[in-house]
């Protein structure tokens, strides 16, 4: 083999060393990453279906408070990180401008996760409503400094009502 084979081999084994954890972490976020996504939502939506029978509003004052026999505050909080993928598109978009399409899902699936887990914790008291419910978006992340995912954190928080 002669000296300009071995470099030009050489060349393309050092660009594929650069680049190859690069694409490998791409397409490991592309599978992995959108099928933990597509099993958090059927879980979503099983759980959500087994939660139809509350009632959930944002209203401040409770009707008929007289029927109420006991409330608490309840509460379901959720930080759910993106996968390497996401946080490679968000980057480029930032580069650019422009809505953010690969994290609306995440926010998305973060806000009915808290949600969910705050009427769970209402179902636990034996509550059947939940009143005056807020979200609070806590921060979207990008790790400072070095390489990582973006993340979201989101808290629900309402009055859970017992009534007699």
């Amino acid at each position: 083999m002669s000296d300009g084979w071995i470099e030009l081999l050489s060349g393309f084994f050092w660009i594929f060393i650069q680049v190859g954890p690069v694409i490998f972490l791409l397409a490991l976020g592309l599978f992995v990453g959108g099928w933990n996504e597509r099993r958090h939502i059927r879980s979503l939506d099983r759980r959500e279906k087994e939660l139809k029978h509350m009632v959930i509003n944002n209203l401040k004052r409770i009707t008929a408070p007289d029927s109420v026999t006991q409330s608490n505050m309840v509460l379901g909080s959720v930080v759910i990180a993106s996968d390497y993928l996401k946080s490679f598109l968000t980057s480029l978009r930032a580069l650019v401008g422009g809505e953010m399409r690969s994290m609306q899902s995440l926010l998305i699936r973060a806000r009915r996760e808290a949600i969910v887990r705050m009427l769970e914790q209402a179902v636990q008291m034996g509550a059947t409503e939940v009143w005056n419910v807020r979200l609070e978006f806590c921060s979207i992340s990008q790790m400072r400094g070095k390489r990582g995912a973006a993340s979201v954190e989101i808290i629900a928080y309402g009055t859970a009502v017992k009534r007699a």
